[in-house]
Order: C-alpha cells, then structure tokens, then sequence
C-alpha cells in the first residue's frame, strides 16, 4: 500500500501538503492539489488505512454532494435521497458545490476527513478528487452526471430524446427558428441536450444554425446574457429551448425587457418542472425530470454498497417527459 511520502514525492509537494489537500483545506492551490489527487489515484493511496475503513463500518451518515441547492431540481433530489436514508436509519450531510471542481474536491475531501459511509454526487463533470474515494473504499454513485472516465454507480436521466421531443413539439406548433441555450461545453447534460434539439430540428428537416445556439453556466445570470443575444439578432428566434429551469429563469427575464410575451410571440419549453412553472401567466412548457426518483435510486444503491454488495458498476437511466402547457401555445398567424 501506497504511503503519504510516496504521494507527495509523485507530486512534487511536501507531507504537509499532501495532507491538507486531500483533507480539502482550501489554502492549498488548485494546481497542487489536482497533482497530489492524480497522484494518490496513480499509488492507490488510502488515507488512514484500516482504522478508517473500520469507523467507516459504524458510521450511519451519508455525504450528498450536489451542483446548486438553490436549484429545485437538486433539491427533489435530496429529498428523495433523505427519505430512503432516513427509513434506514442513515443522515444526510448535504453539501452545495457550485458547479466548481475546487469546490466539490474540497467536498471530497471533508467526506474522507469525516469517514463518512458513502458520498452521492452530482459531478462537476471536469476532474475531481472523486476517485480518491475509490482508492479509499468509499462506496459512490454518481447522480444526474456520470463520473469522469464514465466508470462506476451512476443514476442518470436519458435527456437527449426528451429535447428532441420538445424541439419537435415547438416545430409542430408552427415555430420555424427554434434557439436553444444550453450549459458549458463537455457537461454531459449540456450535450445531451444540445444534441438532441439537433435531432429535432433535423427530423423536421430545419437546418440548425449556430447563431440560434448559446451556451452559459446553469446560472439564471449567464442565461440571461445568452438570450438578450439571441433575441438582439437582426433575424432573432421565435421559439426557444433551455436546459433547465435557471436558464429559463434568466430567458424570461430577457423576453420582459424585450415586451415578449411567451407562448404569444416566443414560444418557450424548459427542463424541469420547477413549482413555479405551473404559476406563470401563461404556464411554462417544460420537460419533466424523476428528479426525486433519481435521488431514491441513487441512495437505494448506495446502501446497497454499503451493506456489502459485490455488484459490478452499474448505471441506472431514468426517463424524461414533455409537458406541454401555454408557453409554447401554437405560434399565432
């Protein structure tokens, strides 16, 4: 077994260094620390040896690291986590990562600290320190993103066809220059979303353009930078898609200060079906997620784990659904 000399010598870093790194201490530079989780998943170094796996056997709390607790769809999913925990007698330690890896690996690193029993984790999607918790026999699934690599537990929602359908349905309500803002290039779910609305626009034989396409973080922010471009455009769209309800947050935003109304002179489908969604005048399209399914799969399978299951890795797809509601009205003659 690889020791904490060993990791640091790998990484060019001091003892001290390697320790607070993996320990999540945020006065370690990002550079360095990305070294020493390379290197302690290069050795297979595990932290503390036997003594944690043996705490780790008596501890009854689960990490749940997620993207944005402010967003509702990571919130359904920590209520489903949090009920199948608690009816097996387990807490829930809830962690909020920003969409920042820096942020997640300090996460990671508090999880290890704590011998927590397992971590569900929403990835970044960029490199991580979740494979420290690999090399430490942390039990972890991965939720609505796969991991890094496309390796180990992973329960995710097939949302490529579900954009497809939207982008169909908005054709078929008569819209013709169909725009879609979707997340940061190499997120899993951003390109799925992406590429589905591609599939849409070519199964209704509608070339796609890349002035109808924008990209921004899942922010409400950035979203609404994105669509006062689209809809300054001197040939603008006449519908959008958006890749989740913070996006659409922050289009909406950008239709009122333009005097569009959707569903009217817009036409608007989302993901995901924020409470909200239903109380817009008029009521938003959107594309429903199992996102409270996801997280009692997910914590269904992490327990699994923990009780000692010798299951080769296994990825779970849960299924997505169009709503249609008053936004994307029939696009008026």
């Amino acid at each position: 077994m690889a020791r904490i000399n060993e990791v640091a010598d790998r990484a060019g870093v001091s003892t001290a260094t390697v320790s607070r790194a993996l320990n999540g201490k945020g006065t370690v530079d990002s550079e360095l620390v990305a070294r020493v989780v390379a290197a302690a998943a290069e050795l297979g170094y595990r932290p503390n040896g036997p003594a944690r796996n043996l705490r780790r056997q008596e501890t009854t709390v689960l990490a749940l690291i997620i993207s944005d607790v402010e967003n509702p769809f990571f919130t359904a999913i920590s209520r489903g986590v949090e009920d199948v925990a608690h009816a097996a007698g387990y807490s829930v330690v809830l962690c909020n990562s920003d969409d920042d890896p820096d942020k997640e690996r300090a996460y990671v690193g508090v999880a290890l600290r704590e011998q927590v029993a397992g971590v569900l984790l929403s990835p970044t999607g960029r490199t991580s320190g979740h494979e420290l918790l690999r090399g430490d026999g942390t039990p972890v699934v991965a939720l609505d993103r796969p991991l890094p690599g496309a390796t180990g537990d992973a329960v995710l929602v097939d949302t490529r066809p579900a954009a497809r359908q939207a982008t169909l349905h908005l054709v078929e309500q008569g819209y013709r220059r169909v725009g879609c803002i979707t997340g940061p290039s190499g997120i899993s779910t951003a390109e799925a979303r992406l590429a589905g609305y591609r599939d849409g626009l070519r199964a209704a034989k509608l070339r796609s353009s890349a002035s109808l396409v924008r990209r921004c973080d899942f922010k409400t922010s950035g979203a609404r930078q994105a669509a006062r471009s689209l809809l300054g455009q001197p040939d603008p769209p006449d519908a959008l898609l958006v890749a989740n309800n913070a996006i659409a947050i922050g289009a909406l935003e950008a239709l009122a200060e333009s005097g569009l109304r959707p569903g009217a002179d817009v036409g608007l489908v989302s993901f995901d079906d924020a409470p909200w969604a239903k109380l817009l005048d008029p009521p938003l399209s959107v594309v429903a997620q199992p996102a409270y399914d996801m997280g009692t799969v997910g914590a269904q399978l992490l327990l699994g784990r923990i009780g000692g299951e010798r299951l080769e890795a296994t990825t779970t797809t849960l299924s997505a659904h169009l709503v249609e509601r008053g936004s994307s009205s029939p696009r008026p003659r």
